[in-house]
């Protein structure tokens, strides 16, 4: 059956409308807006107390070192509870907001915000091989850098929103339609040109001897993609269409750099025994974990299909029906398409083959580069599996590396625990947006992490 209304219950038990807020969100909105204005009024009433015995010592000082020439400092115990915290209310925040302002939280979107997500390594990795100039390098260290590309996301978004408005409001929707495609064919390039200006353009002040071909071939690719992800996806809001064009032109024009730099790179190494330009790592860290997302989405896809096909997404509960009332009589909703589908088309979702390919890379990737190239680990919590490895390796008399082998373990069961968790997870329909924000910051704490370091690996930077 694919209509099911939902049955004679309390009326507290319903799901609530989407533009109504629960009390958790409540609380968060109204916690963020007063520890904001907390802070705020701190800064300027007492600035030796907020800002020199707190944010500076635990956010800022550690932003500026790892800036430096020593580079990347170390996460401590105080601002890494305070990026988590952030993180979660953030995405219980955003989620509401988003759900209220009706934005889009179907898969073309989870591919928008993924291009800004693989961006951020991609940036993050030119900044490790010092190619910004100093000051402007502080846009590009974590948690900064993410704070800067949403503001470009935003921005982006925003203008796009607005085009969507102009559509809904007009009288000839087609005639609009066509205009706002036009809009962003022209104005999207023009977005990025400025984009180039003020993030890509600095490094010509302190690396102008870059080969210009990779830079003018990016620049073209970049300018194509954004035209062909235009035309294949008219039939999306403005809105997924800016962000989704905008980021992945954005991750090739930021790549003309990256290739540059790899040719320059290989210039400087030839004769040099200790330092060289690898590729085999991005087998382990990027190929590998998409291969299992390709079987991931095999064996989904017919299950996924049929779902859509019903008119239902997968593990989300029909409209109007809460996830108390679905629990409360499994029965009648047993031959429901979303029981019955959802655990196997949920493999095939970019919800989970993303979360699998991020922390699958962030594993391999941490493994690879602290037990065979040598590198350290900066976050507190991934230092604190590492050591566990370490006296694993003791303990049976094993020499190979620091125990990194042991946080790609914990990364290859959380895997695991991922898919198992979200195939059978039901969630309601005004929480889509939730499930998509959560895993906005699974990718942003395991895909960007697996994508920097093999890009450090790669130029040995």
């Amino acid at each position: 059956m694919d209509e099911v209304d939902a049955p004679d219950s309390p009326n507290h038990d319903a799901a609530l409308p989407d533009e109504v807020y629960s009390l958790v969100e409540s609380v968060v909105l109204w916690a963020l807006l007063a520890i904001g204005f907390g802070v705020v009024v701190g800064l300027v009433v007492a600035p030796e107390v907020v800002w020199d015995d707190g944010l500076a010592p635990v956010v800022w000082d550690p932003i500026v070192e790892d800036a430096s020439d020593t580079g990347d400092a170390g996460y401590n115990p105080w601002n890494t509870m305070l990026y988590t915290a952030g993180l979660f209310a953030a995405v219980l925040a955003l989620q509401a907001l988003f759900r209220r302002w009706r934005l889009p939280s179907d898969d073309l979107m989870v591919l928008a915000l993924t291009s800004w997500v693989v961006l951020a390594p991609v940036l993050r990795v030119l900044e490790d091989a010092h190619m910004f100039p100093e000051g402007r390098d502080l846009l590009y260290i974590s948690p900064l850098i993410h704070l800067h590309l949403a503001a470009w996301l935003v921005g982006v978004g925003f203008l796009a929103h607005r085009l969507d408005v102009i559509v809904a409001r007009s009288a000839r929707p087609t005639f609009a339609e066509r205009r706002v495609h036009h809009a962003l064919l022209v104005g999207l390039p023009l977005l990025l040109a400025g984009f180039w200006v003020w993030v890509l353009q600095p490094i010509h002040q302190t690396n102008p001897e870059l080969a210009l071909a990779p830079l003018i071939g990016s620049a073209v690719a970049a300018f194509l993609c954004i035209v062909l992800l235009l035309m294949r996806t008219t039939h999306a809001p403005a809105l997924t269409r800016a962000l989704l064009a905008f980021g992945s032109g954005a991750v090739l024009l930021s790549l003309g750099y990256y290739i540059a730099l790899s040719l320059h790179l290989s210039d400087l190494y030839v004769g040099d025994p200790y330092n060289a330009i690898v590729l085999w790592p991005l087998l382990v860290i990027v190929v590998v974990p998409c291969l299992v997302g390709v079987v991931l989405h095999r064996l989904g896809a017919s299950d996924l299909r049929h779902l859509r096909a019903s008119g239902h997404e997968p593990g989300v509960l029909p409209a109007g029906i809460s996830l108390k009332q679905w629990e409360a009589d499994p029965e009648a909703f047993a031959d429901h398409p979303v029981e019955r589908l959802s655990n196997r088309a949920m493999l095939a979702s970019p919800l989970v083959i993303l979360m699998v390919v991020g922390q699958l890379s962030d594993g391999l990737a941490t493994f690879l580069g602290l037990d065979v190239f040598g590198y350290g680990e900066k976050h507190v919590a991934s230092q604190g599996v590492i050591d566990i490895g370490s006296r694993i390796n003791e303990r049976l008399g094993i020499d190979f590396g620091v125990g990194a082998w042991f946080f790609a373990v914990i990364k290859i069961t959380l895997v695991s625990a991922i898919v198992v968790l979200f195939s059978r997870m039901r969630v309601e329909h005004r929480q889509q947006h939730l499930r998509v924000l959560v895993v906005l910051a699974v990718m942003i704490v395991g895909l960007a992490p697996g994508l920097r370091d093999v890009g450090r690996l790669i130029l040995d930077v």
